[in-house]
């Protein structure tokens, strides 16, 4: 079993060789119907499975077909992570859907919301005092 600081370094060269193929390597048309960016990469302690997590950005057809391109394009990521990273087996592939940045953005327009629809507390409060 890897320590936690090679673990580390190996799914951040994971995320950046991804995140190149996305741009450059993968040449389904299914992928690029949203806009991909890889989020995170969680990688087990043995170094053997890889699950990408990526945040899609479109349309809810548009993030259904980028993760049935990315599904299908799963074994060719692996082939290219074994020829990029000098590893003694390349780690199985799995893409995940990360929804972190759309819950974030709820979150802040709902706290938009609130924050314009209470009125402050105390008559000196004043807006530009923060």
């Amino acid at each position: 079993m890897a320590n936690s600081r090679r673990v580390s370094r190996v799914s951040s060269l994971i995320k950046r060789e991804v995140s190149q193929m996305l741009l450059f390597d993968i040449k389904d048309d299914r992928v690029g119907a949203g806009m991909v960016s890889v989020t995170d990469v969680n990688l087990s302690g043995d170094l053997q499975h890889a699950t990408i997590f990526v945040s899609i950005y479109g349309t809810e057809e548009a993030k259904l077909e980028t993760m049935q391109g990315l599904k299908s394009s799963e074994g060719y990521v692996r082939k290219e992570l074994a020829q990029r990273i000098r590893l003694r087996r390349a780690p199985e592939v799995t893409f995940s859907e990360d929804h972190g940045i759309e819950r974030g953005n709820k979150m802040l327009n709902l706290l938009n919301r609130i924050r314009e629809t209470t009125p402050p507390d105390d008559e000196s409060y004043n807006a530009e005092d923060q």
